[in-house]
């Protein structure tokens, strides 16, 4: 049984305005996220994680938009990581699997998600990711260059991470126990030492940070239901 996360606890501070209830293609951000995962046929429950006076907003979206898999919104937490611990505390019992999605990540399709599953139920653990294309430079204080990053084997995290739902667990309960911030599930699993398999993301898949990121996912939204015409 596989349980999704929706992450949807951030403070949008960068935006401005809270992102998630920003409409692209004529539907909030947040309900393009939930209603991937709704679809993906490998998902047997959904789990919202989102602050406390947003909920009876998400409780509508869901109904609007025909959701059939969202079990339960609960509160999410000061940090990302205190909102992912809130969800894994409210997934099902007979859970065997996790997978953890950033709420602002619109353009996930159900194929990655089920591509990024695949991978987890050989491995334990596997994260959709993108190769670093960019040449990278490492800058001091004030911004001046001082060294180069070599690119090669590196690559962009992206979610859905999907994880066996006792060493996500295990992993998070070492995360508070050492009093330690970690930024995403991956980072909180290596530190076990356990392998997580990259799942290479040829589509775009990028998270909505910046008020221009808003047209451009539009534009991907519009042109994916062009090009199934």
């Amino acid at each position: 049984m596989l349980s999704a996360l929706i992450v949807a606890g951030g403070s949008s501070q960068r935006m401005g305005f809270d992102k998630l209830f920003a409409v692209i293609a004529g539907e909030f951000v947040l309900a393009h996220s939930m209603r991937a995962f709704d679809r993906a046929t490998s998902v047997n429950e959904i789990i919202v994680v989102a602050q406390e006076e947003r909920h009876d907003e998400i409780r509508k979206l869901t109904a609007d938009a025909g959701l059939k898999k969202v079990r339960s919104i609960v509160r999410g937490g000061d940090r990302r990581q205190d909102s992912v611990r809130a969800g894994l505390s409210g997934i099902h019992r007979r859970a065997t699997c996790v997978a953890v999605h950033d709420a602002a990540r619109p353009l996930i399709t159900p194929d990655q998600i089920e591509r990024t599953f695949q991978q987890c139920r050989i491995h334990g653990a596997a994260t959709l990711a993108q190769p670093v294309s960019d040449t990278l430079k490492r800058a001091d204080a004030n911004l001046l260059v001082v060294g180069s990053v070599d690119r090669d084997e590196l690559y962009s995290m992206q979610t859905p991470q999907i994880f066996d739902r006792k060493l996500i667990e295990g992993a998070y309960d070492a995360v508070y126990k050492e009093n330690i911030l970690v930024t995403d599930e991956v980072s909180a699993v290596a530190r076990l030492g356990h392998k997580i398999a990259l799942v290479l993301n040829d589509d775009f898949n990028f998270k909505i940070t910046y008020p221009r990121d808003l047209p451009i996912a539009e534009f991907v939204l519009r042109e994916r239901v062009n090009h199934r015409r």
